[in-house]
């Protein structure tokens, strides 16, 4: 755009002229001053936009992480701690759990710094600085160009503003779009890869609920995990070494027990994942018909074939226990979103604004000319690629992300083409990687689970994908094993080399062409990416036409509401929501309260089913009444609501008072507003966030970690 924009977009628009809620947005720090401090100040915000965003002095954002890949985390001492969720730190936690010392099941808790472990992988990484570049990227951009063209030169155009903008320093850069091309900011991150697992709570407390509370309220769940940054002696990031010390944050938040009021500010500060608020009508029914109700289905299959083998076996339960949990959580979201968009009637509600805007843009011959054809693109770029986009994603749902072995198998194409070629330099550097790569699949892999599912996944793909869209295995699998899916699926996983790590090591130290080319799980992993190669390049021309109607409609829907405060759609850039504690009504006669306590843990106790044992230490704090300083009118606080607008990317994200002081930890939304990530729901969407009361009486209390407590400052 030529001139710079001083407003942000609106993703709901419940009408295209209204404003934007004070607790519906995800703004941008740089903004606030503009567009949301007095708001937030009339609503009880005690500090200024110069306290929350400063680049030359120390702010609230310098506490805020992004914590691993896609979590968000906070510095709460002044020796680089980090409070995330449970179930973020998942992951960091599996790792380091043997059956001899399952840390999932039983936590984990540092009782020195000595005893913090090293995390190969996990990073904390902190917002430098971000700068709007508009007017820099778009000269490199012209109406002529296809929206591959102008994709290109828009890449092109961000690599060298990063480039110029961290050349000489240890930072990274990255210049991200907003509005869907229509607007791009730089920004300048610094990355910290010696990250150590503190502390983590029981699966018990930390998972507590499990599947069954998962996206719902009332809940009773401990979702925290605790880590640490190391640096070197100069405070700068460093790869892990015995020499590094804790890092010395430039802020940290300070800790507040005084609890929640109904009509409390709240904050969170985090980095949101992705929203699609500005989905038309008919995005709207592809998303309920394709995207969700396949994963629905094929992850609902799937996940039961998992959970019955990690409940027979400890060893399968810890190698499996991260993948479960990723896979259910947008499984369980899938269903709640369908759910919602039904009853809230989103897309008789999209039909309407589109025709707002449609008669918006016709009063006016040169916005017709600008804004036209945005709708006729999308519409007809969805009605087009509607079977390219089913059989992709069962592709993706069943065969390769379901499918686990292929994930392995699939990198044998490069190594296929080296051996053909007799080049044996680059033979040895595909094995070495395929070696290096191999541990980290094998340790959370267990073939004989993953076979049970190959079977159920081969026979649900060819009931559900028009053969058309069939990788050449099927055929396969039609003539020589008479669609017997089972036979097949023994016979490839009873003869490939990828079945397990020692078969495949003894192939590496002797890599031979013939014996790659014949090998079952190979064969079946290149026909299924060739195929899913084919499909992604007949769908590309429908893809580019969608995202040229989409920006083209973001950008009429800017203009139609210029000189409102308005906010871009997530991507998992930093963002800043405000609102308030809040209780809500789902349903006519029923209330939620804005508070739960560990006497609702109690209530949904029950010892014959994992989602909801109780750990006996923490029934007897409870029954002894002993919560010391962490306790409300003789109750210990667990979880609490806000009116804040997040989705996922959020998790782990700092909840914060008027003074900017830590009082909870966001981890979740509430069932009746699933349909958050396209439309805010201003009456019942909810953010769930543990109490900070519950997690350090679970610190203290419970674990009797009681020096990390004397870590963090407490404001009483």
């Amino acid at each position: 755009m030529k001139k710079r924009l001083l407003i942000l977009v609106s993703g709901l628009l419940f009408t295209f002229g209204t404003i934007a809620r004070a607790d519906e947005g995800m703004w941008l720090l740089p903004l606030l001053k503009q567009l949301n401090i007095e708001v937030m100040q009339q609503k009880g915000f005690k500090l200024s936009a110069e306290d929350i965003y400063n680049v030359n002095n120390s702010s609230l954002k310098d506490a805020v992480i992004i914590f691993g890949r896609g979590c968000t985390g906070e510095i709460v001492s002044e020796k680089g701690l980090i409070l995330t969720n449970h179930h973020c730190g998942y992951g960091a936690i599996q790792q380091h759990s043997t059956p001899e010392h399952d840390y999932l099941a039983d936590g984990f808790w540092a009782n020195t710094l000595q005893d913090e472990i090293p995390t190969p992988g996990l990073t904390a990484t902190f917002l430098v600085r971000i700068e709007d570049v508009t007017s820099k990227v778009n000269e490199a951009v012209n109406n002529g160009m296809t929206e591959a063209e102008r994709d290109k030169a828009i890449a092109e155009a961000g690599q060298k503003i990063a480039k110029e903008a961290t050349d000489g320093t240890h930072y990274r850069g990255r210049v991200q779009s907003f509005f869907g091309g229509n607007q791009f900011f730089l920004l300048v991150y610094e990355e910290f890869t010696d990250v150590r697992m503190v502390g983590a709570p029981p699966s018990s407390i930390g998972k507590f609920g499990a599947d069954t509370d998962n996206w719902m309220w009332p809940r009773h769940t401990g979702d925290f995990s605790v880590f640490r940054i190391y640096a070197d002696k100069e405070n700068k990031p460093a790869k892990y070494s015995t020499d590094n010390v804790p890092y010395k944050p430039k802020h940290s938040l300070p800790i507040s027990l005084k609890g929640v009021k109904k009509g409390d500010f709240a904050m969170i500060m985090g980095y949101p994942g992705s929203t699609q608020r500005y989905m038309t009508s008919q995005e709207v029914d592809e998303r309920m018909k394709i995207s969700n109700a396949n994963r629905i289905f094929v992850r609902g299959i799937r996940q039961e074939i998992l959970l019955k083998d990690m409940r027979a076996d400890k060893a399968i339960n810890i190698k499996y226990a991260s993948k479960y949990a990723g896979s259910s959580n947008y499984w369980k979201n899938s269903i709640g979103m369908n759910k919602a968009l039904k009853r809230l009637k989103v897309y008789d509600y999209k039909k309407a604004n589109e025709a707002e805007f449609t008669k918006w843009v016709n009063a006016d011959p040169e916005r017709v000319k600008k804004y036209g054809e945005a709708l006729t693109l999308i519409n007809q770029a969805v009605a087009e690629r509607k079977d390219y986009l089913h059989s992709l994603q069962y592709i993706s749902e069943s065969l390769l992300s379901g499918t686990e072995i292929f994930q392995i198998a699939g990198a044998g194409e490069k190594l296929e083409e080296a051996l053909a070629q007799n080049n044996k330099e680059e033979v040895a550097k595909i094995a070495s990687t395929l070696k290096n790569r191999a541990p980290g699949f094998y340790k959370n892999y267990n073939a004989e689970t993953d076979r049970k599912v190959a079977k159920a996944m081969f026979r649900i793909f060819a009931e559900n994908v028009a053969q058309q869209y069939h990788p050449d295995i099927f055929t396969t699998i039609q003539t020589k094993y008479k669609n017997d899916f089972d036979k097949y699926v023994d016979e490839m996983y009873n003869k490939s080399i990828f079945v397990d790590s020692t078969k495949l090591f003894a192939f590496l130290s002797k890599p031979n062409l013939k014996a790659l080319k014949k090998d079952p799980a190979y064969i079946a992993a290149k026909s299924i990416f060739a195929k899913m190669d084919v499909i992604r390049k007949n769908i590309e021309p429908m893809d580019d036409k969608l995202q040229k109607g989409q920006r083209l409609f973001i950008a009429g829907i800017l203009e139609m509401n210029q000189g409102k405060a308005m906010y871009p759609d997530a991507n998992f850039t930093m963002r800043l929501t405000y609102g308030e504690v809040k209780d809500y009504y789902p349903m006519d006669a029923v209330h939620y309260d804005h508070l739960t306590t560990l006497e609702g843990v109690m209530e949904k106790e029950d010892p014959d089913n994992w989602e909801f044992v109780v750990p006996q230490k923490l029934k007897e704090l409870y029954q002894t009444k002993n919560y010391g300083r962490y306790a409300e009118d003789g109750k210990m606080p667990v979880a609490f609501i806000s009116t804040n607008d997040i989705t996922g990317g959020n998790s782990g994200s700092p909840v914060m008072n008027n003074n900017g002081e830590l009082i909870g930890i966001a981890f979740d939304g509430n069932w009746e507003a699933m349909s958050g990530d396209i439309v805010f729901e201003k009456n019942m969407q909810r953010t769930i966030s543990v109490d900070i009361r519950y997690v350090l009486f679970i610190i203290d209390k419970f674990a009797g970690a009681t020096r990390l407590v004397d870590e963090m400052k407490i404001i009483q």
